[in-house]
């Protein structure tokens, strides 16, 4: 049933604004627990709910697990009792505001996969009470909160914007940035109704820096779609660039050097081996899935896509063009691969070409090891992977060295002091112009 003439928003807005709000995140990865830690900082008492209980545990012992969120920094609040973090759904009850922050894959035929969603709006739907905000944060495509998530909360008899508020504010996170954090990014928010739109922004703008307020969900959905596409469009044409300067044998990273000394009309974007992340490449997919449904072709995507999926492919190749100059097959050859997250100086490996690249090699028979100072180990094809230390013997002892993940803090003196071959994808070793590198 719906709630009675009370004035919700209003009640919830005071809430909001004296900090008495109980704010809930459900999802404590890379998104929510940041999150977590801003709503703390900034006066709230946040609850945090995630499925797996391996994670809670650790928190519950004052241990964070995502390198954005130092454990000292949410250790003290979670002693306190300030932030309580639990496997318990039943907690919704308590909140006053809830994020939902968790995964939005693709399937392999690159539809969406919402079923995390799905379940946390089942979740929250059985604990739904008057006064209560709800936000989506994970990425999904234009129309989800109104086509997926209203229907089902409104099931229960409560209405949106009068007894419930809905929204939508795309996260926009970058693991690992120093600059640019869960708090200094601007907060764009777009609510179903404009009194829902209103208390998403007073709840952001206690732990937010700055928060763009836009004029509906769907706005705010292809927000995040946009930025994510027009970084992968652009990346799949400056692949296509390396491909066609290699064919023609010029230095692509000098050419992009040379090209961002422009001041105006052109922005430089790098080649590499591959996207990686939980974002790029997979969010434009949820754009050109919807555009299908629309009847449309979403043809800069698709091919941006199908460019950017062959890099592993091309950087195998390389290697095995280096190897036959040095008259020695795949097959047998000892190849160390240096770094396996997706991007520099994190330890996420969602999407990461370089597991590709491990595959492929170890389709043609090479021997491989990998070096990666924020990943101890990983599983690949149900085989268990431990990097080897970066030294004299580990490096000398391979026929090639394919750096895929250009790390911060390598000693790339001693990779190019000590390999017989190296392949560069990420133009680690600039200036470098020994004849043993090959770039892409």
């Amino acid at each position: 049933m719906s709630g009675s003439d009370q004035d919700w928003g209003r009640v919830l807005e005071e809430k909001i604004r004296d900090k008495t709000a109980r704010p809930a995140v459900v999802g404590l990865g890379y998104v929510g627990l940041p999150l977590v830690a801003e709503l703390a900082r900034a006066g709230f008492r946040p609850l945090g709910i995630d499925t797996n209980p391996e994670k809670v545990e650790r928190l519950k012992a004052g241990e964070s697990y995502v390198g954005d969120v130092p454990t000292e920094a949410i250790a003290p609040a979670i002693r306190s009792g300030q932030v309580e973090v639990t496997t318990d759904f039943d907690a919704l009850r308590e909140a006053d505001t809830i994020d939902i922050c968790v995964p939005t894959p693709l399937r392999k035929t690159r539809d969406p996969d919402v079923s995390y969603i799905v379940a946390a709006t089942e979740a929250i739907a059985a604990r739904l009470h008057p006064g209560q905000l709800i936000v989506l944060e994970s990425t999904t495509y234009p129309g989800t909160t109104e086509e997926l998530l209203l229907p089902r909360l409104e099931e229960t008899g409560l209405k949106v914007g009068k007894d419930f508020f809905l929204a939508f504010s795309p996260e926009r996170v970058d693991p690992g940035n120093p600059t640019y954090t869960t708090r200094n990014i601007p907060k764009v928010v777009g609510g179903v109704t404009p009194r829902c739109s209103e208390l998403a922004a007073t709840l952001y703008r206690g732990p937010m820096e700055t928060v763009v307020p836009v004029s509906s969900t769907r706005v705010a959905e292809m927000v995040k779609l946009l930025e994510n596409t027009f970084r992968s469009v652009n990346i799949g044409l400056v692949n296509e660039i390396a491909l066609l300067s290699d064919r023609m044998h010029i230095n692509v990273w000098e050419v992009i050097e040379a090209a961002a000394t422009k001041p105006f009309g052109f922005m430089p974007f790098y080649p590499g081996p591959g996207l990686g992340g939980h974002c790029i490449p997979i969010d434009p997919f949820y754009l050109s899935w919807k555009a299908r449904l629309s009847g449309l072709e979403a043809r800069f995507i698709e091919l941006a896509g199908t460019i950017n999926g062959a890099m592993p492919g091309h950087v195998v190749d390389k290697v095995a063009r280096a190897l036959n100059g040095a008259k020695k097959a795949v097959n047998g050859s000892r190849i160390l691969i240096l770094g396996v997250a997706y991007k520099a100086d994190i330890d996420d490996l969602r999407e990461s070409p370089a597991l590709d690249i491990v595959r492929l090699l170890g389709e043609r028979g090479a021997e491989l090891s990998y070096h990666d100072p924020f990943v101890p180990q990983f599983e690949l094809d149900g085989a268990n992977h431990r990097s080897v230390a970066l030294s004299t013997d580990t490096v000398a002892a391979s026929d090639l060295v394919v750096i895929t993940t250009a790390h911060t803090d390598v000693d790339y003196d001693l990779v190019v002091r000590d390999a017989p071959l190296i392949v560069d994808t990420r133009n680690a070793l600039r200036g470098r112009s020994e004849a043993k590198i090959t770039r892409i």
